[in-house]
């Protein structure tokens, strides 16, 4: 498999920790030892030094000829979103995309795109804190502000801060599969998967009580027993709570209900077994907890826009390995 070529923009007053997110969680990922998928480069507008957002002067020795050479262009989270890009950045993102090259905008870096003209018709996220002004500002893209990121076509775009690694998580399992994006984010010491449908954040924080770590532990257990009974009646009594008190501190600690974070747990765990084994779809659905394959190709519908079977065409590494 031939490496991927990634450009990530560095301008003044870049964040560094969404500067090096890309660096990190894809130079990360290998399926072997000293193979690395992923080659990550830096650009900007005019090479040279480049402050950070923390005041530290970075050096950057390529232009944006970068991104004619590469396969991925990512947008870290931009400076301040009133800023609008350059019609030399927004030139070198247009002919990208017309070439059709992955494009990421992480944070605010969607906005970048939006100036672009990019995200007509796509379905887009940044940050929550900005989602008024980023709708007044694109009104033709199909915002989704509560969601972690989002993928449409060959445009990503991400939430605030941390959603930047899940963002990158998800082009690595897009790429390389969920054993090695799992492997990543174990060598990163961070959850393997978080689907981009999840909420972007928490109205109240989870009270610091001794029932938080019964909640946590029967997450973890849920995840274990996809396959089983798990009722709403079941997982209230595990975490030794009422209906009604597991319902509000499982929405407080998730930002979701439970029905919403199983099906979600459920698919993720189906679209592993899809690419890693030969299991017949209606076997996956059972061993998901969904029962039946048709219950498994809706919700897999509903939350991937496509089919298992189609899925297991484009990601299934024992189908891929075959000449």
């Amino acid at each position: 498999m031939p490496p991927i070529r990634v450009a990530v923009l560095a301008f003044d007053g870049v964040s560094l920790f969404h500067l090096s997110v890309p660096g990190m969680v894809l130079g990360t990922a290998q399926s072997a030892p000293d193979a690395p998928h992923y080659l990550v480069d830096y650009c900007a507008e005019v090479p040279g030094m480049v402050s950070s957002d923390q005041g530290l002067g970075l050096s950057v020795n390529l232009g944006l000829e970068l991104m004619h050479t590469a396969d991925v262009i990512i947008i870290p989270a931009w400076g301040h979103q009133s800023v609008v890009a350059s019609a030399q950045l927004v030139s070198a993102l247009q002919m990208a995309n017309a070439q059709g090259k992955l494009i990421v905008g992480l944070c605010l870096g969607a906005f970048v795109l939006g100036d672009a003209g990019l995200l007509d018709d796509k379905q887009v996220t940044t940050h929550w804190a900005v989602r008024d002004e980023f709708a007044r500002r694109f009104p033709k893209a199909r915002f989704r502000p509560e969601v972690l990121y989002v993928d449409d076509g060959n445009i990503i775009t991400s939430a605030g801060t941390v959603a930047a690694i899940d963002c990158c998580l998800h082009l690595v399992r897009q790429r390389l599969g969920a054993d090695v994006a799992n492997r990543t984010a174990k060598m990163l010491v961070t959850p393997p998967h978080r689907q981009g449908g999840q909420a972007q954040y928490v109205e109240h924080p989870v009270p610091h009580l001794s029932s938080e770590t019964h909640l946590s532990e029967v997450l973890a257990w849920a995840r274990a027993h996809l396959a089983d009974d798990l009722s709403l009646d079941v997982l209230a009594e595990r975490a030794k709570m009422s209906r009604r008190t597991f319902t509000r501190r499982f929405k407080e600690a998730t930002g979701t209900t439970v029905s919403k974070w199983l099906n979600a747990e459920r698919v993720a765990r189906a679209q592993a077994l899809l690419e890693t084994t030969q299991l017949p779809v209606e076997c996956i659905a059972g061993e998901v907890g969904f029962g039946t394959a048709l219950s498994l190709r809706q919700h897999f519908g509903a939350q991937l826009g496509t089919s298992p079977s189609e899925y297991r065409k484009m990601f299934c590494l024992e189908m891929t390995r075959k000449p």
